[in-house]
């Protein structure tokens, strides 16, 4: 099947056809660059025993591109224009599902639907591959990537992802800097991290306001299997950013109101080497592990998770 190359004057006609047009309410912004989808397939490494996870097909030109290399995708779209163009973009390739939803049940939980189409996609091979590529929608960038991150028994093998370069800044960020945060933290301490390409907006319609970039997220074995409780570790590393401005005594003491003193928050720090004084973005990744790992030793889990 001949792949369609939608490009900005195709897509404008066809949505003109239909009646749509993009919605800023779901962060569409169709990458027009073909060269573009080019580069995501190529840094993808696709292969014949890939699964892969598509969130935002749109028109479905990437999918197509994607479905000849792979052994299988599953593409989710909330909006149901786009997930009824994806459909009709990847007719007669069966190794294509569609799935018209919302990929997140909340915001910490991915869509239990898009789960049982992967598991059923690697479930006909052990071989099989699981691999996040897509042109992320900016509204749930963040949601979709930590949440395969910590996941216990999807985390891809490899994500190739387009999203606002802002927020790649953040994947990549060091300790001490503006753009250092609880993402920043769980990302490094379970994956490698990769600019690919920096993105100009005119390769988009429509065109944000913004720059974009490909980005390649690699996780690994080694760097998992390092975090004793992964899931433990990604509330610890959230709960303490919402006190990114507080002194790191303040975040430990917030933990445990009933049951800890600032002073006994100062203590755990002082084993660390710490002071209560310092705040939780001048800790770097590895002092995150060490501190998540005393903490869950002398504390236990933590309350319910806030949203930031």
């Amino acid at each position: 099947m001949a792949v369609r190359r939608q490009t900005q004057s195709y897509l404008q006609g066809l949505f003109a056809q239909r009646g749509i047009a993009p919605r800023r309410q779901f962060g569409q912004n169709f990458l027009i660059d073909l060269n573009i989808h080019d580069l995501i397939v190529k840094a993808a490494e696709l292969g014949p025993d890939d699964v892969v996870l598509e969130v935002g097909p749109g028109a479905g030109a990437l999918t197509t591109l994607m479905a000849a290399q792979a052994a299988a995708v599953v593409a989710v779209d909330i909006d149901t224009a786009m997930a009824a163009l994806a459909g009709e973009a990847t007719a007669g390739l069966p190794n294509v599902r569609v799935l018209c939803a919302d990929a997140l049940a909340s915001k910490h939980t991915l869509n239990p639907e898009l789960l049982d189409n992967v598991r059923a996609g690697l479930a006909v091979s052990p071989s099989r591959r699981f691999k996040l590529v897509a042109n992320l929608p900016y509204n749930v960038a963040t949601p979709i990537i930590s949440n395969l991150l910590v996941h216990p028994e999807l985390c891809p093998e490899l994500m190739v992802v387009t999203i606002q370069l802002e927020l790649a800044e953040r994947l990549r960020a060091e300790a001490g800097s503006e753009a250092y945060g609880a993402l920043s933290v769980l990302v490094q301490a379970v994956a490698d991290v990769s600019l690919v390409r920096v993105l100009p907006p005119s390769v988009f319609w429509p065109r944000p306001k913004v720059e974009s970039a490909v980005v390649l997220v690699r996780p690994s074995a080694e760097k998992r299997a390092a975090v004793a409780d992964l899931p433990w570790f990604h509330s610890v590393v959230r709960q303490i950013f919402l006190h990114r401005r507080k002194t790191l005594r303040h975040g430990v003491h917030a933990f445990a109101r009933d049951r800890w003193t600032k002073a006994d928050a100062d203590a755990l720090l002082e084993e660390l080497g710490l002071t209560g004084n310092v705040r939780a973005e001048a800790l770097n990744v590895e002092e995150f592990l060490a501190f998540a790992s005393l903490l869950r030793e002398r504390l236990g889990p933590p309350p319910e998770d806030q949203d930031p």
